[in-house]
């Protein structure tokens, strides 16, 4: 599955950027979507993820209530809505699609996705 991402930028502590996550010509319809995001010199993080049939969404300690993740069934395509950015959130952000329906425990494992999308960047000043 091809994926594309986009909605990265930069971006003052404090403001919101939303990233989308789309695959043309798939329909989001089962399986287990996430986000992870890298920043350099660490490993890749979960944010958060959502088993399209089942429940969620869940998020990583660190963006718990400040980001928000949804979907567009009419458009096929997955939001990650960023609020109150820090500077600790700069990094790469990857949208990854599984067909499987993980459990909520394995969602956050970033080597059980197979589809992963080019990453944008988020750059998050002080």
């Amino acid at each position: 599955v091809q994926l594309q991402a986009s909605g990265g930028g930069l971006v003052q502590a404090g403001g919101s950027l939303r990233l989308s996550c789309a695959a043309p010509g798939r329909t989001f319809s089962s399986g287990t979507v996430g986000w992870f995001r890298q920043a350099p010199g660490k490993e890749r993080e979960f944010v958060a993820g959502m088993r399209l049939m089942g429940s969620g969404p869940y998020y990583g300690d660190s963006v718990k209530r400040r980001f928000t993740l949804s979907r567009d069934r009419s458009t096929n395509t997955v939001f990650l809505q960023m609020n109150s950015l820090e500077p600790e959130d700069t990094a790469t952000y990857y949208c990854a699609y599984t067909a499987t329906n993980w459990i909520v425990s394995a969602l956050r494992d970033d080597f059980r996705y197979d589809s992963w999308g080019p990453g944008t960047q988020v750059t998050v000043s002080s």
